[in-house]
């Protein structure tokens, strides 16, 4: 046993942590980080040049080489192996960035309904406000009916005016006459 196994089998007041293997801790975000760098580079038109040229070269040095120097001599066994190899990491690398990616969509969609239920209460309260402002606008004299009313008023006192002069000019010529 170790000297800090045996110091912690001393105290009495922690508990013994059970001998199993640990293994190490890894950030989640960070690992989801890296697949999709992973993943997007394996989707650009420079990775697959690259892993033409890789190929063409593989097959070219263990056809065209002396066999001594050849380091895949079974009809290209080792580089099956390896593609397989890198295929097998690829496609769970794809498969957690796409899952990344859904979950992404998922929450933008769910921000993007919040904020149009948001924007639908918003519309309908706009339009009650309006209704409620075109109902007491239509209890409200208008620049229109205040115009006609004010030039009927004008002809009536016009009239009564005129109505005056009538009648002071008959008693004036009552009086006069």
């Amino acid at each position: 046993m170790t000297d800090t196994r045996r110091e912690r089998l001393d105290r009495l007041d922690q508990p013994v942590e059970p001998g199993r293997v640990r293994l190490p801790r890894f950030d989640p975000e960070a690992f989801g980080q890296w697949s999709e760098n992973i993943a997007r580079y394996m989707g650009t038109a420079r990775f697959i040049v690259y892993m033409t040229v890789v190929i063409a070269a593989w097959f070219a040095w263990n056809t065209l080489a002396p066999r001594g120097l050849r380091f895949d001599p079974y009809t290209f066994t080792f580089l099956t192996l390896i593609l397989s190899l890198q295929a097998s990491y690829a496609a769970p690398l794809i498969l957690l960035a796409q899952n990344r990616q859904t979950d992404r969509d998922r929450l933008a969609m769910e921000e993007d309904r919040r904020r149009a239920a948001m924007q639908k209460a918003d519309t309908e309260y706009l339009a009650r406000e309006i209704a409620s402002l075109r109902i007491a606008l239509g209890e409200v004299a208008t620049r229109d009916f205040l115009r006609s009313e004010l030039s009927r008023m004008a002809d009536e006192l016009d009239e009564a005016a005129h109505r005056r002069q009538k009648l002071e000019r008959k008693e004036w010529e009552e009086e006069h006459s």
